[in-house]
């Protein structure tokens, strides 16, 4: 089971990492969103998920037992659901707004139009 784990997470990360390298905004976001989906799953899996004691701590005060899950791994993964889930709308709102400004999201198309129209251009000042 331990190598299903282990390819699922490599697979999640290969496309991740090849949509990360596109020239497209949109596949750009959706390979930043499988990253962060295969960096929770390998936080998840160093958590034991094959565990079957479940972490309660029980009702005299003792400690957790060597068999149970560690719960710290758990909240990890719920914050970075969060953070992944804010990071992905902000850059979707992001190439909408680049959509209507610029009528394109292909960063070669971007890199030119920074290029020829910045607003900080020293020349257009004097």
């Amino acid at each position: 089971m331990n190598l299903v784990y282990a390819l699922v997470i490599a697979g999640l990360s290969g496309c991740g990492v090849y949509l990360l390298l596109s020239r497209h905004v949109v596949r750009i976001i959706i390979g930043v969103a499988i990253l962060s989906a295969a960096v929770n799953l390998v936080i998840l899996y160093s958590g034991r998920i094959v565990s079957g004691v479940p972490p309660v701590i029980a009702a005299n005060g003792a400690t957790l037992g060597a068999e149970a899950a560690n719960p710290l791994p758990q909240a990890l993964i719920l914050t970075a659901i969060v953070i992944g889930f804010a990071l992905t709308a902000f850059a979707a709102a992001l190439a909408l707004q680049i959509l209507r400004s610029t009528g394109t999201l292909d960063m070669r198309d971007l890199h030119d139009a920074e290029r020829l129209g910045s607003p900080f251009d020293v020349k257009d000042r004097s």
